[in-house]
């Protein structure tokens, strides 16, 4: 775990004493947009055209952020226009670091770190090296660093290319959408890591409580629909998801967010099910390389490095979650 600092890389842990022993995340450093026309997007600068083979994705398996642009290329078909490279699972005092095959790939200039392309693009830059990572080839430097922006450009910018019309984030419902996006943010996808880092009893359990509290609301709220937003996967699913399919294999253990695993609530536990088995989903979620990255990595948390053995989950398991959406239309 470190941080650019002036284009120098530093092995420094999230610095907790300034925020009460609450871990704080940084906002991502680029913010630019992929857009039909090249035109800027909501935020950052233009210039980034949708066009085939221009861009290219640094992933890690383990990262449930990056985990989502993994799903939405994906769900998308932007495999073959969209390239990928994955880091290795460990994270050590150099951050994250290019396996070995993919060191030999054009994709990673030669580069052994992440961090390397970071300054590549910025020598004097001070940031956080995270994944994931959307690259433009053309104009050799970073597009976006930021997932939730990343999946809603891959949602539409390509369209035109593809033929590939499902939304995610449509029109009618981008309210209600946005609406469970706030509040399962802070509460679920940040909260675990809230929890995790956090150095103080009195900052861990404040995520904690609030964690389970919104996982409760889910529990209540999927009793009667098969996903968040109606009958219909949404955005707001696939942003949940990554973070609930990790939950029993990491985040129960590693981030002490033990009071019940979502195994032990049956809406969630099929809701998770019914999105892995989603076409294509399945094969992005490595839980090997996931238990070996949180397990080995975060060494304030658990200095052995000991990967616990644990049972092997089967989202493959049945599920009922079809019949909410018949009922629904019914």
């Amino acid at each position: 775990m470190g941080l650019l600092v002036q284009g120098q890389w530093q092995d420094q842990w999230y610095d907790t004493e300034v925020s009460k022993g609450e871990f704080v995340r940084q906002a991502s450093a680029f913010r630019n947009w992929i857009t039909v026309s090249g035109d800027a997007g909501p935020t950052g600068e233009g210039g980034f055209k949708a066009e085939k083979g221009r861009y290219h994705l640094y992933v890690s398996l383990a990262c449930p952020w990056a985990h989502r642009t993994l799903i939405f290329r994906v769900l998308k078909g932007l495999e073959d226009y969209i390239g990928v490279t994955v880091v290795d699972p460990l994270m050590g005092e150099h951050g994250w670091v290019f396996q070995q095959e993919a060191a030999a790939d054009e994709n990673t200039y030669g580069y052994q770190y992440l961090h390397q392309l970071y300054s590549r693009v910025d020598p004097a830059i001070t940031s956080r090296v995270t994944v994931p990572l959307l690259w433009d080839k053309q104009q050799q430097t970073i597009v976006s660093n930021e997932s939730s922006e990343i999946i809603r450009m891959f949602n539409s910018a390509f369209n035109h290319l593809t033929g590939n019309t499902v939304d995610y984030y449509p029109e009618a419902q981008r309210a209600e959408i946005d609406a469970w996006n706030d509040a399962i943010y802070p509460a679920v996808n940040n909260g675990v890591y809230r929890a995790g880092f956090a150095t103080t009893q009195q900052a861990y359990e404040q995520a904690y409580t609030q964690l389970f509290a919104m996982l409760d609301k889910l529990e209540q709220h999927l009793a009667t629909h098969r996903y968040l937003v109606g009958a219909v996967i949404s955005e707001a699913d696939w942003r949940i998801f990554t973070t609930l399919v990790r939950f029993d294999a990491v985040y129960f253990g590693h981030f002490k967010t033990n009071q019940q695993r979502i195994a032990d609530y049956p809406n969630l536990s099929a809701y998770v099910r019914d999105l892995y088995q989603q076409p294509g989903v399945a094969a992005t979620v490595d839980m090997q390389h996931i238990k070996q990255h949180y397990y080995r990595s975060h060494g304030t948390i658990n200095p052995t490095g000991i990967v616990p053995l644990g049972q092997e989950h089967d989202f493959m398991q049945p599920h009922d979650r079809a019949l909410l959406s018949k009922r629904s239309s019914e």
